[in-house]
Formats: C-alpha cells, structure tokens, sequence
C-alpha cells in the first residue's frame, strides 16, 4: 500500500506542490486571491485520484499502439492515447510517451474550471500545460542536465500563440530514451501533443551501433518498463564533431517531418553544447536558444 498523496503549498506561498508516486507536479496561478485558492482546491481534488485510474489501465498504457489499439476508457488514459497514436505507424510508442504531459493538462483543466485565472501552469517534471489570457505570457528556461543547473536557452509563450504544451525528452532525464539527446524541447498545442512529440525526437537524435554509447535493455532497469528490452541510453562517451552534427541531423529530419504533419509548432535539439531549432512556421518562440552554438533549421 503506497504512502498517500502529498498535497502542500511550497514555502514561497505561491505554488502548489502535489505528489502521488511516480507524479509530482509544481502548480502556479496568477488571478485575484480567491480564484487562486479555488483553482488550487481543485486542482488537489482533480489529482488525487488520476494514479488509481491510471493503475486501473496500466497494462493497456504500456502496451505498444498501432492503428488499431483499444483506446483506453479514463480521460486521462485518453488523453495519452490520442497524443501518441499518430506514431503508431512508423515508430515504437505506447500511450505512457504522454503519460506525463497529459495528467498536467487534466490537473489544469480542473484549475480553470474551478476559477478563472489570468494564467497557470502545471509543470510535470518539465511538461507543461499553459494557460494564458488575453495580453500574458511566459518565458520558459530550457535545461539540458535536469540535475543540475544547465540552461541551454529560453522560449516565450504569449496568449496569441498556438502554444500550450511545452515537453522535454532526453537520455539525461527521468524516463528512459532510446537516442542520445541530452534534451529535446517541444512546443506544441498541448502539454500530452508535446509530450509523445519530444519523446519521438529524441529517440531519433541518435548514433546506432557506435561504441561510445552504453545500452542497456530497458527491463534490467526497470522489469515493469512498457519499453520492453529495447536498447535504452545509460551513458554517452566522447564524440567528435561531425558524429555531433550527424546525430543532430537525424533528430532535426524527424522533427521536420512532424512540423510538416502539423504536430508540433517548435523543438529545440541539445547535445553536447550543440543547439538544433526547428521552426514550424515564421513565428519565433526562442528568443535565446541557445548561448553556445545555435543552428536555425
């Protein structure tokens, strides 16, 4: 039987904290007092039961997707579903891509049901669901090493962009990638589209069958992972340059192809110091994408 789930205000008095397992979420909202305090009451009450309903689907959530998978029957397992199923046909994917993505946009959903509110986010270990009125924005620090202090780059979201899901995927970070990626970030419609999008990019910046890469099955790290025993990233030795270049040039191809599919709006590529932006269009949500080295695709 697990521990129940943490509901506290962080020290600052702005933000909500929420954790239940493998979730934990940093909530904030900007509106009058007391729209404030009702969206976060809502927002507790909206995630406390989304582990359970997840659990409840959890064999359907990890089994890989093709075309014609059972969609699962809770929102939120719904959710994840339908970001990850225009993969399905051309790369490895299961509804658990989104898994993160999707419960910050449920948990948002209930916020602003709950009160208005000038604008929220739900962040999910780097996944987040955005909510902007009229004349806001966001500006969004992008890190490469999640474990420590490492942005390579910023992006800014205002209320006229078709921006309200933001995601980062990488080798570095807390799920598992088959690419070697120390981070990729997506902007799309939503948190769940950006979510499987960034997961699907960094699995393809990659350099297959080179000897400074350490693989390891999936399942000997984790037995219950829904990758199976693919070939998961553990570790990235020295590369030169042009092996840099080539493994950027894979990921930039993949995202290019979903800019052309309309499933993203923006990614930004990092591995090691080096910086791929992909623009899906002439809008720019990267003012300072990167210090280092920058390459506009």
């Amino acid at each position: 039987m697990r521990e129940p789930a943490v509901i506290r205000m962080l020290p600052d008095g702005r933000r909500l904290h929420l954790h239940d397992g493998p979730i934990d979420l940093i909530v904030e909202g900007d509106g009058r007092r007391e729209n404030v305090a009702a969206a976060y009451e809502a927002a507790a009450a909206r995630f406390v039961p989304i582990l359970n309903e997840l659990c409840s689907e959890l064999i359907l959530l990890r089994t890989q997707l093709t075309e014609n998978s059972q969609r699962p029957r809770g929102t939120v397992a719904r959710r994840m579903f339908d970001a990850a199923q225009p993969y399905a046909r051309h790369h490895f994917i299961t509804p658990m891509a989104a898994v993160a993505g999707s419960v910050a946009e449920a948990v948002l959903e209930a916020m602003l049901a709950g009160a208005p509110l000038d604008r929220a986010y739900v962040n999910n270990g780097g996944d987040i669901a955005l909510h902007l009125s009229t004349t806001q924005n966001y500006t969004i620090g992008m890190v490469e090493h999640p474990d420590r202090p490492s942005l390579f780059g910023s992006c800014e979201v205002s209320a006229g962009d078709p921006v309200r899901g933001i995601a980062t995927s990488g080798w570095r970070g807390r799920s598992f990638s088959l690419g070697i990626a120390d981070a990729v970030t997506v902007l799309a419609e939503t948190a769940s589209a950006a979510d499987a999008a960034a997961t699907v990019i960094a699995n393809a910046v990659d350099l297959p069958g080179h000897p400074a890469i350490m693989r390891t099955p999936a399942c000997e790290i984790a037995p219950d992972s829904d990758l199976g025993n693919l070939l998961v990233t553990r570790d990235v030795g020295p590369l030169s340059a042009s092996e840099i270049e080539s493994a950027l040039d894979s990921g930039t191809l993949c995202a290019e192809s979903l800019c052309k599919r309309g499933l993203i709006h923006s990614a930004a590529l990092c591995l090691e110091r080096n910086t791929r932006i992909v623009f899906c269009s002439a809008e720019t949500f990267f003012p300072d994408a990167a210090p280092r080295s920058l390459l506009h695709v």
